[in-house]
């Protein structure tokens, strides 16, 4: 039996999703491709928008049963959505078609723009608005800080731990991995334990998954691992396995299995990893990709593909800067997003099971407590290199603590990041026209001086 005959049984069995074809359905997805900006809150209230409340396609229930699964794995939660919801209505093929255009416009437009980034940052005009879209950078971490607390701090436990994670990163050099990985084995392991703690209601009854859902899991496993793993192969094979090529496809595979938390966690490890550890970019160039990445439709984590895109044009051999870059993008893409079709094909026909994990469920929220405490971090981190001409940190055996010349502030840059923060913060202007309107000041500012 196919996996797609076994994806039509198991939507039929479920009962309530119209027969829509895949034609329009597809015509669907690409309109979301294309137009899904503002990040992975945006993403996903636009989905329910036009799936739930337009289209009904699918219902409340089920939406929120897919977001749940979503949020508990590594990677965008919003792609996979909408890779969960593709495969529900039309198999196989309905989620590979949902995931890919989800995620292919913002990819092309990306790479557009790191070209634009490459080729014409010694232009004034274009390093104005790349220097205003930076200036961006802090005020979109800080929304993001504030809205996930918002969902984050049940209670004063949750504040303690997000302050615990801030510590350990800023004064002692955890391990991103580390800290997040801590947190969940706290909750899962502590949340039988002290239940009134973590909060987390009892699990109803885990629904049993349909005979047969194992050996469609473990195929599932085989084909998608070997899918996702091929082209790193291959490029190892080909190129050596010290080519920045294959670096770049093995780091990011391993960063596709850890990221929880979303994208902002995520840069917490490139900045310990691609930035201070490898010199793949700078924090500059770190921060220019997150503006970047902030103006393309599809997921904030596109700001990978900018580092994997700049890491190659340095380090080009035997191709050429442009190959090797767009390359480099191509592979780093390639093991950030499809993990997430083995996270999906995987393990949707067990949606309910995990579901009603409240360990699981107590994991979660303490990742999520925890990468407030990143994100806060991630902030400082940005404000130090984007802000001071000179900055940096100072050691004494295990402790250290960030430092800052003040007599090197940029006050253009200063100024600009507090323009941006009354348009985030009082105004509650759109991250997308936020960015755009900073890139414009940034150009304005540049032309002035």
């Amino acid at each position: 039996m196919t996996i797609e005959s076994r994806t039509h049984m198991s939507r039929a069995a479920r009962n309530g999703m119209p027969d829509v074809p895949f034609a329009t359905a597809a015509r669907t997805w690409t309109l979301i491709g294309f137009t899904s900006f503002g990040g992975a809150a945006g993403q996903i209230a636009m989905m329910h928008r036009m799936l739930v409340d337009e289209k009904k396609w699918i219902d409340e229930p089920r939406f929120l049963h897919a977001l749940n699964y979503c949020t508990l794995l590594p990677g965008p939660e919003a792609q996979q959505l909408a890779t969960y919801i593709g495969w529900l209505m039309h198999g196989a093929r309905g989620g590979l078609y949902a995931g890919l255009m989800f995620v292919v416009p913002g990819a092309s437009v990306m790479l557009a723009l790191s070209f634009l980034y490459i080729y014409g940052h010694h232009l004034p005009l274009i390093a104005g608005l790349f220097f205003g879209v930076k200036t961006a950078v802090i005020a979109i971490v800080a929304h993001a800080i504030a809205r996930i607390a918002r969902r984050a701090f049940k209670s004063g436990f949750y504040v303690a731990m997000s302050i615990v994670a801030f510590a350990l990163l800023m004064f002692f050099d955890a391990p991103f991995p580390v800290v997040v990985l801590g947190a969940a084995l706290l909750g899962y392991f502590g949340q039988p334990r002290w239940p009134d703690v973590f909060g987390v209601a009892a699990a109803a009854p885990a629904t049993k998954a349909p005979e047969g859902d194992w050996s469609h899991t473990v195929v599932s496993v085989l084909v998608w691992t070997a899918v996702w793993w091929a082209p790193v192969g291959a490029v190892a094979l080909l190129l050596g396995p010290t080519h920045i090529l294959t670096e770049l496809g093995v780091f990011f595979s391993k960063l596709a299995m850890l990221s929880f938390g979303g994208a902002y966690a995520l840069l917490a490890w490139l900045a310990q990893d691609a930035v201070a550890v490898k010199g793949w970019l700078t924090a500059a160039e770190m921060a220019d990709g997150l503006g970047l990445a902030e103006t393309t439709p599809g997921p904030t984590i596109l700001v990978t593909q900018h580092v994997g895109f700049l890491a190659a044009w340095r380090a080009p051999a035997p191709f050429s800067p442009p190959v090797a870059a767009a390359l480099g993008a191509a592979i780093t893409i390639w093991a950030t997003f499809a993990p997430s079709f083995l996270w999906i094909f995987a393990g949707a026909p067990h949606v309910e099971a995990l579901r009603a994990n409240t360990r699981l469920a107590a994991a979660l929220q303490a990742i999520t407590a925890v990468v407030v405490g990143v994100m806060s971090y991630l902030a400082v981190w940005f404000a130090l290199n984007l802000l001071f001409a000179k900055s940096g940190w100072r050691d004494a055996g295990w402790l250290r603590w960030p430092v800052a010349d003040f007599a090197t502030v940029d006050w253009m840059a200063l100024g600009l990041s507090a323009i941006a923060f009354v348009l985030v913060m009082k105004l509650h202007r759109g991250l997308v026209e936020v960015v755009f309107v900073m890139a414009a000041l940034g150009a304005l500012a540049k032309w002035a001086i």
